[in-house]
């Protein structure tokens, strides 16, 4: 019973606290650019101003395009109930598997790029054309450096894989290394994260997620951006937790507890850190570079894969 009442605080504290993540992001962009720029916690002023708003429908809105917001938000919601964050002795352990966590990322996406479509507007349509075509090759090399990052651990469940990381040796692995790379960039471009998308514009030759959920209002469009920084935050922790796993607790006891919650929040604000110099040292490349991005992201994972058969399995 304490496992699930651990596992239902770790995700409520996780869905609450992703704001945070995405606000200290912004916040620390803009002191890089000499610019004030917002306190880190405005996004929980901007998601309370728009679930006050009232929600306007267009005309030619289908039933999808009012669900979309409440499958994308929950299904975000369930995919990091199953994600090790403080400890990997939980009740879901048994569905923290790699295929199922991406199952569920590509169901939101399916809903958000429906949504983007049913309008029957020139931006959304835009959007979700480039958004399929991005995770069409996002996808592969996402599962591929997943797969690698499983084989040392020989198992595609994330509580063991993260297990067997903090347990084993510090050895720099040519495929965790490959493996990791290749992880990192397809996480940039499944966040929508500079250089595939700028998540701060609305321009049109640059809008991706944008603009898909550009005719949504009200608490639509507050769930729609709370998904977002939803997945940013599981993507922060994925990378935290599989390339960089110490400090990840074995068991619920508060000691483990304790410094599981330290190490987490600490690889956070370094990871935000870095995302913001990131973003604020390069610019947006043009969407046709996109699939170059997304192959050299596959190819170093399937280095990766490749290491570790030829140079790691004895």
């Amino acid at each position: 019973m304490i496992d699930w009442i651990f596992a239902f605080l770790q995700t409520v504290g996780f869905v609450f606290l992703a704001p945070l993540m995405a606000g200290w992001v912004k916040w620390l962009k803009c002191r890089l650019q000499n610019r004030q720029g917002p306190v880190p916690w405005q996004p929980y002023r901007d998601l309370l101003r728009l679930s006050r708003k009232q929600v306007v429908l267009a005309d030619t809105a289908s039933p999808v395009f009012r669900i979309a917001p409440y499958i994308v938000f929950s299904v975000t919601v369930v995919a990091v109930s199953v994600v090790p964050i403080i400890s990997v002795q939980l009740p879901t352990a048994a569905l923290a598997d790699v295929i199922v966590l991406v199952g569920f990322l590509a169901l939101a996406r399916f809903f958000l790029s429906l949504a983007g479509m049913d309008i029957g507007t020139a931006f959304g349509g835009m959007g979700s054309s480039r958004e399929v075509t991005i995770s069409s090759l996002a996808e592969p090399a996402l599962l591929m450096a997943l797969f690698t990052l499983s084989m040392n651990a020989s198992s595609t469940n994330l509580s063991i894989v993260i297990a067997h990381l903090v347990q084993s040796p510090f050895v720099l692995y040519p495929s965790l290394i490959f493996s990791s790379m290749g992880f990192i960039l397809v996480a940039i471009a499944e966040t929508g994260r500079i250089p595939i998308d700028n998540p701060a514009t609305h321009l049109e030759l640059t809008m991706i997620h944008e603009a898909m959920i550009l005719e949504y209002s009200g608490r639509h469009l507050a769930m729609m951006e709370w998904a977002a920084m939803l997945k940013l935050t599981l993507y922060s922790v994925l990378i935290a937790n599989l390339i960089v796993p110490w400090g990840v607790g074995m068991t619920l006891a508060p000691r483990a507890l304790i410094i599981g919650s330290l190490s987490i929040t600490c690889k956070l604000v370094l990871l935000g850190g870095f995302l913001a110099v990131s973003e604020t040292v390069q610019a947006k490349m043009r969407l046709f570079r996109a699939p170059q991005y997304l192959g050299l992201a596959f190819i170093l994972s399937l280095l990766g894969m490749m290491s570790h058969i030829i140079l790691e399995v004895r």
